[in-house]
């Protein structure tokens, strides 16, 4: 921060006071000055290791246009964008929906937006909460620093954006925008869920083929020539064997639909490869955050409340400012009952909020069932260092599956429901006792699990000897299975993408039989 700055600040008539400032009104320097106290509190106090913070100050309106396109300062265009933004807009001016009060974005430095209808008060939280609570979350955790690079993501979408406006006016807004649209239509099912697998060095394939030789030699049984086989059977061999060559020339099955298709498709011509190159690069963007959102809030609202409180401590702001934000606090914290009408499911924020406060009262002032359900962080007394390494090391689904305690359990009321479409009754399997703590925590753990909430599609073979048809399955796992109406949506986007038919099966996991098969013929007939 400037030195100007730290002049006008002792100038400042709040700093006579001992205050960051007294008024809900805020400037540039009253933002500065009320920042620099933020970040000791973070660097120094709370050990946060972040990005360099860009902090801007936007409009309502540029506010909506952020987060209707996905959040980022920059962005290529799409009709989609400006849909969610004209129906936002709508509800916001009638008063239907607040607006967030900030974006924080996983980059270096690390962009927060704050909006200028918030008050002195929220821009402080917006500060701690946004540029050193998730700041810190997306610096070190685990998964942010696999799969996202922060330095080049900025650069990356500039790119982007140029690139396409670019395609626009050299192949048209139509061609364009229906490569887009087939694109987004399957880009949820176009990212890479696991380390694909390294590339073997040329030694290791020659020692592997030498193995596989060697092994052919010594079970060779020349009685086997001398007997009779049908000609069906060596065909149907044969085609097997094909097949099975095929595959693994294709690295089938492939989870990425969009890879496969950038990579193989017959039809697309080079600049649509690198759209959908862009597309599947966006989704792989975002794809941490999906499986962080419990964990990222959490670790967020922690960060700013405890922020804003020692703020209060070191008397840098008056209790009328520490209502105010504590009020805001206490509304995105606030977990309906279940009965209640603005009840959608568990609030991130709330359960998110309360774990991040039950570890630390468990690594100070464990109890005997602390001691018991977690042995290796109760009373240790390094609540700050405990919870970075957890902000670190785990997703939603770990995080809570380790450590959700028996007394969240009680305090959130949870217990687990069996409702089978196959009764007419619905059947309570875990209650709070040991055997029920265990059940739930592990019950909402999968619930975290994404793979299980979103369809599991795979690209499984590619009729390259007849017409060219792309044959896609899903399997069906505890009845989650792509809409009968959005299976025909996906395929006519994919034909538009692959160029010949496409097929999408769905098989159970179960029993491997057949769900359902719908091919691009038949959605063209529907259609």
């Amino acid at each position: 921060m400037s030195q100007e700055l730290l002049a006008d600040k002792k100038l400042s008539s709040d700093d006579r006071s001992g205050l960051l400032f007294d008024t809900a009104d805020w400037d540039f320097q009253t933002i500065q000055r009320t920042y620099d106290a933020i970040e000791d509190i973070a660097l120094n106090d709370l050990g946060l290791s972040v990005y360099p913070n860009q902090v801007e100050i936007i409009s309502s309106e540029q506010m909506l246009d952020a987060y209707c396109s996905v959040g980022m300062p920059v962005m290529y265009t799409h009709w989609s964008f400006g849909k969610r933004f004209v129906a936002e807009e709508a509800m916001y001016r009638k008063g239907y929906r607040g607006l967030a009060y900030e974006i924080v974005i996983n980059s270096n430095p690390c962009i927060s937006y704050c909006m200028e209808e918030n008050t002195m008060a929220m821009q402080t939280l917006v500060v701690a909460h946004a540029a050193f609570g998730h700041n810190h979350f997306f610096k070190n955790n685990y998964l942010f620093q696999q799969w996202t690079c922060a330095e080049a993501i900025l650069d990356y979408f500039e790119f982007a954006k140029r690139y396409i406006a670019e395609c626009e006016e050299r192949h048209g807004l139509r061609a364009v925008e229906d490569t887009l649209d087939a694109a987004h239509a399957v880009m949820d099912q176009s990212v890479f869920r696991y380390r694909r697998p390294s590339k073997l060095k040329v030694g290791e394939i020659e020692r592997r083929k030498k193995e596989r030789r060697q092994h052919e030699e010594r079970t060779f049984q020349d009685l086997w020539r001398t007997v009779p086989q049908a000609k069906q059977s060596k065909e149907t061999d044969e085609d097997q064997k094909e097949l099975e060559e095929r595959k693994a020339q294709l690295k089938l099955p492939e989870e990425n639909l969009l890879y496969f298709i950038e990579k193989q498709s017959p039809v697309l011509e080079p600049w649509q490869r690198e759209v959908i190159r862009i597309v599947r690069s966006t989704a792989q963007y975002f794809y941490p955050q999906k499986q962080t959102k419990l964990m990222n809030e959490g670790c967020a609202t922690f960060v700013h409340y405890y922020i804003v409180n020692e703020l209060y401590d070191r008397g840098l702001i008056s209790e009328g400012t520490l209502l105010e934000i504590l009020h805001s606090h206490c509304n995105v914290v606030f977990q309906p009952e279940f009965d209640d009408p603005r009840y959608s499911g568990i609030n991130p924020y709330a359960l998110g909020f309360a774990m991040m406060q039950d570890i630390k009262k468990i690594c100070e002032q464990p109890d005997a069932e602390d001691r018991e359900w977690f042995p290796d962080i109760a009373g240790n007394g390094d609540w700050r260092g405990t919870l970075k390494t957890i902000w670190a090391n785990y997703r939603d689904e770990s995080f809570v599956n380790q450590y959700l305690s028996p007394r969240l359990i009680r305090q959130f009321k949870l217990f687990v429901v069996s409702d089978k479409s196959a009764d007419n009754f619905v059947r309570i399997d875990a209650i709070h006792d040991e055997a029920g703590y265990r059940k739930v925590r592990a019950d909402l753990a999968a619930s975290y699990d994404i793979t299980l909430g979103e369809p599991d599609i795979q690209i499984t073979d590619v009729d390259f000897r007849g017409n060219r048809e792309l044959v896609l399955r899903q399997t069906v796992r505890e009845g989650v299975q792509v809409d009968q109406s959005d299976c025909t949506e996906i395929i006519k986007h994919l034909r538009y993408l692959w160029g010949y038919d496409v097929s999408l099966e769905g098989i159970s996991s179960e029993d491997d039989s057949s769900i359902f098969k719908v091919t691009t013929g038949e959605a063209d007939d529907k259609s």
